[in-house]
């Protein structure tokens, strides 16, 4: 015995194309409002979304954070968020607290060169296109610093400029 497809009332009042539609019209909805709530800035710099703990110490790094930075005003991405900072304009050094603990620090990378500067340690990693990415490690929120290609006489400046102010509010 065959099974009555049954609809609700709401939508059998409505004319048959405007029922076939439905479906579609609210999967696309759906789709639109999850892309559009992906955690990117205008400028394409993905914003971390730290919760608990991290997420103040985030927002307490983010007011002790310089205006300038090695000689780059800083002019973070659009829309502000306490978990970004960025200075210097096309080659920028992008700061974002918060972020997930880096996947390589489980593999071969994880032995990858580490400075250690006033009791913080960042581990590193060169990109693919020259430049750097500095993380903290051993604190209780993870800070990434990247740094591109040529924005620093030392790619390692800009992480090491910032060391006091990671120190200070992301305790260890």
């Amino acid at each position: 015995m065959a099974r009555e497809l049954r609809v609700p009332r709401a939508l059998a009042a409505l004319p048959a194309p405007v029922r076939w539609l439905a479906l579609p019209v609210a999967l696309t909805c759906t789709v639109v409002v999850l892309l559009g709530s992906w955690s990117a800035s205008d400028d394409g710099v993905e914003v971390p979304q730290p919760t608990g703990k991290a997420a103040g110490y985030c927002r307490k790094l983010a007011a002790a954070l310089p205006q300038e930075l090695l000689g780059h005003a800083r002019r973070d991405p659009s829309p502000a968020s306490p978990y970004v900072a960025a200075w210097g304009t096309t080659s920028r050094t992008v700061l974002r607290c918060g972020v997930d603990r880096p996947d390589e620090l489980n593999g071969e990378h994880a032995m990858d060169w580490s400075p250690t500067v006033d009791d913080v340690t960042w581990w590193s990693q060169k990109l693919t296109d020259g430049g750097y990415r500095f993380v903290t490690t051993q604190r209780s929120a993870y800070v990434e610093v990247t740094v591109p290609a040529g924005a620093a006489a030392n790619p390692f400046d800009p992480a090491a400029a910032l060391t006091g102010a990671v120190k200070a509010n992301i305790p260890g």
